[in-house]
């Protein structure tokens, strides 16, 4: 089987165990965010087709929903968390598919990139991940509005530093880039990389919410400008996560930003993504515009919680030829 990584490569950037340094963020040049605009329809063409340009089939397409496993923050964002489901997802993301597939697969020891969970949930998912290499991320900031007073928003991600998170989450204020004042989401996101420490900062825009394709190309260069380890398309909870248009936008901003600085940042589409041949077109998209560098958990995730499951069902299929029932693959 054609597998696009070495297991140890995985564990290796399930680790962050990176060589190259972090975007350190630059001053913010209003130039560049005003030269910035999206031909929507170009846009939405390009991505029209995507889905029926590439066929991925047999072994090759068992081997990108693997590198897809590899790449997902396994996610429980409940308001009825508690630590036995915490613990349950954990052990879904140290074996996120059957043992007896994986040796079959030629991928045993294969994890998720982290498991995501609110503040109150780290210490659980630290506990159960201890000794696997797995990240605990945490969603913050007043997440998913992001409106509780600015001052709480940094002592959260402190807190949760403190607690165990490798990963923060934060969220952005969506008034900065509906206003188009973006000195103040600058100077936001600036603040809440230093808060992060040696955490990685993963800036969710909440796309959906922000208007206009331009508005998500600026604010996404602004949010590296300050300093993202990463950009993510929403939060989950807003009626219109990630998109491929939305995608398309925000990894041409990353790309730009890397030819210009030199620094890579990356990238995690969320909400929405639940089936396995989605997944395979976001690897596609990033593929092509980006390019294999970004295809490792360093720089690329899928936040999801229901996209695992039918990864499972499909790599049964491709091992027996049949489809199993939904619940022989539950999350938890």
């Amino acid at each position: 089987m054609h597998v696009t990584t070495t297991h140890s490569e995985t564990q290796s950037a399930n680790q962050l165990q990176v060589t190259e340094p972090r975007n350190p963020g630059m001053a913010l040049d209003m130039d560049w965010v005003r030269r910035v605009q999206a031909n929507t329809s170009a846009i939405e063409g390009r991505c029209a087709t995507l889905p029926g340009r590439r066929s991925i089939k047999k072994d090759h397409q068992a081997a990108w929903l693997l590198k897809a496993i590899s790449l997902i923050d396994l996610t429980t964002l409940s308001g009825d968390d508690t630590e036995r489901r915490v613990h349950r997802l954990c052990a879904k993301a140290r074996q996120p598919v059957r043992a007896e597939m994986l040796e079959a697969l030629g991928m045993p020891g294969l994890t998720t990139g982290a498991v995501c969970v609110y503040h109150e949930m780290i210490p659980a998912a630290v506990s159960a991940l201890q000794g696997s290499g797995i990240p605990v991320a945490a969603v913050s900031t007043g997440f998913p509005a992001g409106l509780s007073p600015f001052h709480l928003r940094l002592q959260e991600i402190k807190e949760s530093v403190s607690a165990g998170a490798a990963e923060i989450d934060i969220v952005i204020s969506r008034r900065h880039v509906l206003e188009g004042n973006w000195t103040a989401l600058y100077d936001e996101m600036a603040q809440m990389r230093e808060a992060c420490g040696a955490a990685h900062v993963k800036a969710i825009l909440a796309t959906g919410e922000l208007g206009t394709l331009r508005n998500v190309a600026r604010a996404s260069l602004v949010c590296m400008m300050a300093g993202a380890d990463f950009i993510k398309t929403s939060t989950g909870k807003e009626s219109v996560n990630a998109t491929l248009p939305v995608s398309l936008v925000m990894i041409r901003a990353i790309r730009e930003y890397f030819e210009v600085t030199g620094h890579r940042v990356g990238y995690k589409p969320a909400g929405g993504i639940s089936k396995a041949k989605d997944a395979l077109v976001y690897l596609s998209l990033i593929k092509e515009e980006l390019g294999d560098r970004w295809l490792l958990p360093d720089l690329f995730r899928f936040g999801a919680s229901s996209l695992l499951g039918d990864i499972e069902r499909q790599l049964e299929h491709h091992l027996t030829g049949a489809y199993s029932a939904g619940y022989r693959h539950a999350i938890g």
